[in-house]
C-alpha cells in the first residue's frame, strides 16, 4: 500500500502539471490570438470546461497509470506501459502543434495516432486490471471529441492551417 501512495504521489501530480505547463507553454485554448478569430464547430464546449476536463481526465489517467505500475511485472504491463507512455507523449505535443505552430492537419494526424494507441492502452490496461481500463474511458470519449473539434476546425477555417497536407481541406 505505501508503494501504492509513492507511486500515486508522483504520477497523478506530475500528469496534471506537466498537461497544464504544456497547454500554458503553447498557449492552447481560448486566449491564443491565432485561434480567437477561427470559426468554431457547433458543438465546441463553452471555453470554462476544457481546463475542469482536461485536470479531471490527466487525474484519472495518473490513477489508471499508478494501477498498472503496482501490477505484476510481464509483458503485458510492460507493453502496456509503452503503449501509454506513447499515447500521453502524443498527447503533451498535440497542443503545441495545433495552437503553438498552427497546423491543424497534422495535430488532426497526432489526435488520430494519439486515439488508437490510447484505445490500445485501455485495452492492455483492462486486462491488467478492469477498473484502469475503465478510468480510461472518459479520456478516450473526449479524444473522439477532440479530434472532430481538429477536423471541424482546419474544415470551417480554409487558410489557416500553416500545414499543406489538405487533409481538411485548409490551405494557407
Amino acid at each position: 500500500m505505501r508503494q501504492i501512495l509513492r507511486t500515486s504521489l508522483l504520477t497523478i501530480p506530475a500528469t496534471v502539471i506537466v498537461g497544464t505547463l504544456i497547454g500554458y507553454w503553447s498557449n492552447s485554448g481560448f486566449s491564443n490570438a491565432w485561434y480567437i478569430p477561427l470559426q468554431k464547430p457547433s458543438f465546441q464546449p463553452p471555453a470554462w470546461l476544457f481546463g475542469v476536463v482536461w485536470t479531471l481526465l490527466y487525474t484519472l489517467l495518473g490513477i489508471a497509470l499508478v494501477i498498472v505500475i503496482n501490477a505484476s511485472p510481464s509483458k503485458e504491463r510492460r507493453d502496456a506501459l509503452w503503449l501509454f507512455g506513447g499515447q500521453l507523449a502524443l498527447n503533451f505535443a498535440w497542443s503545441p502543434v495545433f495552437f503553438g505552430m498552427h497546423l491543424i492537419d497534422v495535430a488532426l494526424v497526432v489526435i488520430v495516432v494519439m486515439l488508437v494507441l490510447a484505445l490500445t492502452a485501455a485495452r492492455y490496461f483492462r486486462r491488467l486490471n478492469k477498473v484502469a481500463g475503465w478510468l480510461m474511458l472518459p479520456y478516450l470519449l473526449w479524444l473522439c471529441l477532440a479530434t472532430a473539434l481538429n477536423y471541424e476546425t482546419g474544415r470551417l477555417n480554409p487558410g489557416a492551417d500553416a500545414a499543406l497536407l489538405g487533409i481538411t481541406g485548409a490551405r494557407n
